[in-house]
């Protein structure tokens, strides 16, 4: 059975609709990215299935169920979700943040059992940031940071984990870092991981299955070799791509572009793929 998809799913912001009429399908146990253009309902789509904000038709299916009708931390359980810009760390540790990660396992007076405390050095152990146990959120860098949040999020032991832009304000290493932690967590724990991106070659790189967006719609769906390519690219993004391979994972690449300025700019035509990429964009 399919775990988790959405049916005709509506969303938007007062009368406004964001996303409109949409079907998918996340596939278990793999790496699925959401990209498209700024505004196209990324994020939007990831809240709603996330139910941090409601939908205005449609549904959302978890394990058969509506996850409308699911109690917190009954889905809490199922699904941890990182939001793009994290908030309320100020004035915590690593280890009490990561902590709150047990909140959905906990019953009575809330109180950390030793299976709770296990778990957490667990997520400081997987994400490698043991060494950060004591120290204040505050005084990490952002790639630490963004290591010590995903570590709360395991600690909620879910199996599906939900990641906003997670490479936002990350420099080229410490975006590396993250998902590669990510692609980790897939394949030694099959963890189902769905994460929206910018970076086209990030997302071809590291994702099993591609979510192009425009307009609130699934304008393409499939592997990265389906989706990034000249076609979709020039109806998702408005650019004229060059597609390559990556010479280290033979995936595809986005090499170079240009904007589309009109239906007759042909003054200057590149061919669309190249069977090896040179230069990188």
């Amino acid at each position: 059975m399919l775990r988790l998809l959405t049916n005709d799913l509506s969303v938007g912001y007062g009368e406004r609709l964001i996303v409109n009429n949409l079907s998918v399908t996340i596939p278990d146990k793999k790496i699925t990215t959401i990209i498209g253009s700024n505004g196209c309902g990324k994020s939007t789509l990831l809240k709603a299935i996330t139910r941090i904000i409601p939908h205005q038709s449609g549904s959302v299916l978890l394990d058969g169920k509506d996850i409308a009708k699911e109690q917190t931390k009954a889905l809490a359980k199922k699904i941890a979700i990182l939001p793009q810009t994290p908030e309320g760390a100020a004035g915590l540790t690593v280890g009490e943040l990561i902590s709150y990660g047990r909140f959905p396992h906990q019953t009575g007076l809330g109180r950390l059992t030793k299976k709770d405390y296990e778990v957490i050095d667990w997520a400081l152990e997987v994400t490698g940031t043991s060494d950060y146990k004591y120290r204040p959120i505050d005084a990490l860098s952002g790639g630490q940071r963004q290591r010590v949040w995903i570590a709360m999020a395991l600690a909620q032991e879910t199996e599906i984990i939900f990641l906003d832009e997670p490479t936002t304000y990350l420099d080229m290493a410490h975006q590396l870092e993250v998902l590669e932690l990510l692609q980790t967590l897939n394949k030694e724990q099959n963890r189902t991981i769905i994460m929206v991106l910018h970076d086209l070659n990030q997302a071809a790189r590291f994702a099993d299955y591609i979510i192009a967006l425009k307009d609130g719609e699934v304008a393409k769906a499939g592997t990265c070799e389906e989706v990034i390519v000249p076609e979709v690219l020039r109806d998702v993004f408005q650019i004229d791509a060059v597609i390559g391979r990556d010479p280290r994972t033979d995936k595809p690449m986005c090499v170079t572009y240009n904007l589309l300025r009109g239906e007759n700019d042909d003054e200057e035509t590149i061919s669309p793929t190249l069977s090896t990429a040179h230069s990188y964009c």
